[in-house]
Formats: structure tokens, C-alpha cells, sequence
């Protein structure tokens, strides 16, 4: 017998080495280029929005936006980053002239023009603009002090012309967190009383409030300044404005402050507007 023939059989595993990791396609590379692509496009939205204004961010909004007809007409403005929006308060298209009607009221206007043209706003009928001359003592003629002046000023809109009344630290127009005036406001009252008998234009009285530190529960203000607002007309009727001549009374609260501050003194305010003359009683 063979000796060999109990030996254990010879087994050769030969294993196969691949260097490196081989071919696994180039997507990553895909993937890698987009990221980039989207940061690139990240900072140079972030520099944009940096570097352009807010009306301009409009006009771009306004460009990209669905409503293509309205865009036609005023999206954007006319040029490449100018242009307000092109809606106004209520969202309504624009006509061209800064809001939704040419003549735009107080419930209806744009947050930029008057509505009217650069003519329109800037002229005043003759007795409307010698009432402005009065109280800004511009004609030499004015018949009140410098200590009732100081509490006047008078601006030119759409509407007509606006005498604004306001309160100082040291001279308030009503007693105070009540309707009634003080000397100061009847006196200015009497002075707006002869000044007005100059025209025959009708009257509104408007009435703001400051706003409260606090919220409170029972917040005065809406009947404070529609208080107030009456008691003026009843002061300027009683100095001998005719009853007639008053369109409206309103009390704004404390909504529509002046100051960045709404709780600064100088939003405890009245106006007075002298009305434009109806265009169809011409």
C-alpha cells in the first residue's frame, strides 16, 4: 500500500486583490456641482437684497408676479428696479396716478402719491390759500400770538387744506384723559373761528388720541377722540361758524399716530380741514 494514500488532500485558495476602489460613476460629481451652483445662487440673493432699496424689491416682487395684465400697466415702474407696488390699499390695480381713483379719499389711498396731479395738490383756491397765509402770519396780517402758533400747522392735500392742532408738554388743548378744553383750544378755537369766515368751504373735524402703555381691557380712546372731535365743532360753532358748514366729525383713536412713538404727546391732536369746493357746485 501506497503511504502517501492517508495524507490530507493540498487545497490552494487563491484570492483576488483589486487595487483601489474601483469605477463607481461620476453622480456625486453631479450632486457637488449643484450644491455650488445653489450657493452661488444663495449669495447673490443675499447681496441683492442688501444692496437694493425697499421700493426696489418691489419692483422686482411686482416683475415676477403672476398678474401679467396688471404688470403691463404699472408693475414695477418704468425702470429696471424703480416702481412702487402695484396694488394700493384695498389691492386694487393702480391707474397710474398713485392709487385706485384719481381723487382718493381717506378709506381709499395709496401709502405713496396724493392721487392728484403735482398741480392739483400743490394750488389751492385763492380763499383757501389766504386762510394758510393767516395762520402762518405769511401776509403780515395774522391775528394770533406766538403762543398760539406754536400749537398750528397747516399742510395742502388732495382733500383740501389740513389745520392740525396739537398738544405741547407744557399746554395741553384738554383737560387731562377728558373732552374738555382748555384755554389754550378756546382761544384757538376763536382764531379758527375768524379765520374760516373767510370761505364758505365745508368743514371736517378729526380727532387722534396717543396711544396707552398698556392694553386695557376698557380702552378709551375711540370715545375720547370722537368726544374731543365734537367738542370742537361745538367750540368753533359757538365762535360763529355756521352749523351748515361741518361735513363730517370723526374720532381716529389712537390708529393713525405722527410720531414713531405712538405714545408721544404729539399725536393728542385735532384737525381742522377746509374742504375743496365740489367740482360739480361749480
Amino acid at each position: 500500500m501506497d503511504a502517501r494514500s492517508n495524507a490530507a488532500p493540498v487545497i490552494i485558495k487563491r484570492k483576488k486583490v483589486i487595487a483601489g476602489g474601483g469605477h463607481h460613476g461620476g453622480a456625486w460629481k453631479v450632486a457637488y456641482a449643484d450644491f455650488v451652483t445653489a450657493m452661488m445662487a444663495f449669495f447673490l440673493l443675499m447681496w441683492l437684497l442688501g444692496a437694493t432699496t425697499e421700493k426696489q424689491r418691489r419692483g422686482i416682487a411686482d416683475y415676477f408676479s403672476p398678474t401679467v395684465p396688471i404688470n403691463r400697466i404699472s408693475g414695477g415702474g418704468s425702470g429696471a428696479f424703480g416702481g412702487n407696488s402695484v396694488f394700493s390699499e384695498d389691492s386694487l390695480a393702480q391707474n397710474g396716478t398713485g392709487a385706485s381713483n384719481l381723487h382718493s379719499t381717506e378709506s381709499r389711498q395709496a401709502r405713496g402719491d396724493l392721487g392728484v396731479t403735482p398741480e392739483e395738490a400743490g394750488v389751492l383756491e385763492p380763499s383757501l390759500a389766504e386762510v394758510q397765509s393767516r395762520l402762518e402770519a405769511r401776509s403780515g396780517e395774522s391775528l394770533a400770538s406766538d403762543d398760539i402758533l406754536r400749537h398750528i400747522v397747516t399742510r395742502v392735500t388732495d382733500e383740501g387744506l389740513i389745520i392740525e392742532i396739537f398738544d405741547l408738554g407744557d399746554a395741553p388743548l384738554f383737560e387731562r384723559a377728558t373732552a374738555e378744553p382748555t384755554a389754550t383750544l378756546r382761544a384757538i378755537a376763536d382764531l379758527l373761528a375768524s379765520v374760516l369766515a373767510l370761505t364758505e368751504n365745508g368743514l371736517a373735524i378729526a380727532a387722534h388720541i396717543r396711544a396707552h402703555p398698556v392694553v386695557l381691557a376698557d380702552n378709551p380712546v375711540w370715545d375720547l377722540s370722537a368726544a374731543r372731535a365734537n367738542r370742537m365743532r361745538l367750540l368753533l360753532e359757538a365762535a360763529g361758524t355756521p352749523g351748515a358748514r361741518i361735513r363730517r366729525v370723526t374720532g381716529h383713536g389712537d390708529r393713525v399716530p405722527v410720531t414713531e412713538n405712538p405714545m408721544a404727546i404729539r399725536n393728542n391732536r385735532l384737525e381742522v380741514i377746509l374742504l375743496r369746493a365740489d367740482p360739480d357746485a361749480r
